[in-house]
């Protein structure tokens, strides 16, 4: 990627959504423009975890108006990253789908794990170098994350379901703040964070960072009030705990720093705050300018270099994790790569790398169980941590897992998406042809589409030489007899 090349971040955040676009300069990203909406999604979900019609609207309507200003920006350099509300929200399809129609760029709903992992990305870039042991605490709408880490590297990440806008909304939903109504908050804070207080201790770190969100606005208040720059102690907490207190409501609540957007949310914001510094022993956090959004630039720098995509080194971790045989892997991998190239339209690079790794995890599931592996596989990739994965690239990786063998009736509704279909096809011949374990006589052997019609050919003289590999491609040709899609094995 050349010195001088715009990349963009979209936030969708449970309290706000921000757009972020940096320029690239010798390997760091310097801020062009920074975008902030209150959107407020994460207060709008039901009892039954939907969004509501305004919500998604809210939504769509500051999404457009990103659009505008990412118009002409190429796939590749554009990031957009959803968090807990649409992790947690049950008609998130919905919104997803059409916001990413009119953002103009697909919508990613990372899992908490890697939502952490880009936080600390965010964080350490824009810290200077320094080997201390970091702890970075980012306390969202819905979520709050914590991460230990070094340098770049995080080496612990976890995120927990509690978050401002959600406690703001159970402890102090008529903006009433009241000490009874502070101790419950803090006490339901503590007992979902209470697992971190072993995990994530003072003596496993040096520094205690915090990003973003009530961080920062936590941090700008005491700033204002004359706690110190950029610190967040005992004393300010207790010193704001006492303001909010004497206000008696949100809608009273007048302090220097403190933006209007911020004012609904901060109950919940402080409570969980004190909490932490309860449970972890904390005396000081100091406040961090990067966050998620920054962490999603410098991922999409990292997925441009050869050999540096993150995913890449979490594919090898699974299998060496599950045990996968690496050599076989790799047959299968090279040989469905070559086939989806002969087919494949130009620009299908993304498509290509995704066929890679789930021909280098078609096997994953063989640690479970030998029955219905194919089965357990998809089952690992659905629930799997893989660092720099969205959760819906790995059901992508799941699916074509799930379908490389047996009846595709359990693949009906995905088969309509042509590129994995393409992608299925030439996964399973190179499964049929690769059956024997070894590496394959492949010369001549070509995969072609036109329409919806798949065509294998063979070099004459090869079905005779290798009669199972022509005999599992012909019953390949009957699986896909019951699918919209024609399987022709022409062999000779």
């Amino acid at each position: 990627m050349q010195d001088g090349t715009l990349l963009a971040a979209v936030d969708l955040g449970s309290n706000s959504f921000r757009l972020e676009i940096g320029r690239l300069d010798h390997g760091f990203i310097h801020r062009v423009e920074y975008r902030k909406e209150t959107v407020r999604q994460g207060g709008d979900l039901d009892e039954e975890r939907n969004l509501s019609a305004d919500a998604m609207q809210r939504g769509w309507d500051c999404l457009a108006r990103f659009a505008e200003r990412l118009a002409g920006f190429a796939p590749a350099r554009v990031r957009a990253v959803a968090t807990q509300t649409l992790r947690e929200a049950r008609n998130r399809e919905e919104f997803i789908r059409r916001g990413g129609e009119i953002l103009g760029f697909p919508i990613e709903v990372v899992s908490g794990s890697e939502e952490a992992r880009l936080i600390y990305q965010g964080v350490s870039r824009l810290l200077p170098q320094s080997d201390e042991r970091r702890l970075v605490v980012d306390i969202g709408g819905r979520s709050t994350e914590l991460i230990l880490g070094r340098q770049f590297t995080a080496s612990a990440v976890a995120s927990y379901r509690v978050g401002s806008v959600a406690w703001s909304a159970r402890y102090f939903a008529d903006g009433a703040f009241t000490r009874e109504a502070f101790q419950a908050a803090e006490t339901a804070a503590r007992a979902v964070l209470d697992e971190a207080a072993q995990a994530y201790h003072g003596g496993l770190w040096d520094v205690a960072y915090g990003s973003s969100g009530t961080m920062g606005a936590v941090g700008t208040v005491l700033a204002a009030a004359g706690h110190g720059e950029g610190r967040i102690t005992r004393d300010g907490l207790d010193w704001l705990h006492e303001q909010l207190l004497r206000a008696r409501h949100a809608d009273r609540v007048r302090l220097d720093g403190l933006k209007e957007d911020r004012r609904p949310v901060i109950g919940g914001g402080v409570s969980i705050v004190r909490a932490l510094f309860d449970l972890l022993g904390l005396e000081e956090i100091t406040v961090a300018q990067g966050a998620l959004r920054q962490g999603a630039l410098y991922d999409l720098l990292d997925r441009d270099q050869p050999g540096a995509d993150l995913r890449s080194a979490s594919v090898q971790g699974l299998v060496q994790r599950f045990g996968v045989d690496e050599a076989h892997a790799a047959r299968v991998s090279a040989l469905a790569s070559r086939l989806f190239a002969q087919a494949a339209p130009a620009g299908s690079e993304d498509a290509t790398r995704q066929l890679r790794w789930a021909a280098r995890l078609h096997e994953i599931g063989c640690r479970i169980s030998h029955d219905g592996y194919h089965r357990h596989g998809a089952y690992i990739l659905d629930h799997a941590d893989a660092a720099g994965f969205a959760q819906a690239e790995l059901h992508a990786l799941s699916q074509l897992v799930l379908g490389h063998r047996g009846k595709l009736r359990k693949l009906e509704a995905a088969l309509a998406d042509p590129v994995l279909a393409l992608q299925l096809m030439c996964l399973r011949t190179a499964v049929a042809v690769c059956h024997a374990r070894r590496e394959p006589d492949a010369e001549g052997l070509e995969l072609r589409l036109h329409g919806r019609c798949c065509t294998v050919r063979t070099r004459p003289g090869w079905a005779q030489a290798y009669p199972q590999s022509a005999y599992l491609l012909r019953e390949e040709a009957q699986a896909w007899q019951k699918t919209p899609w024609d399987y022709c094995a022409e062999l000779a």
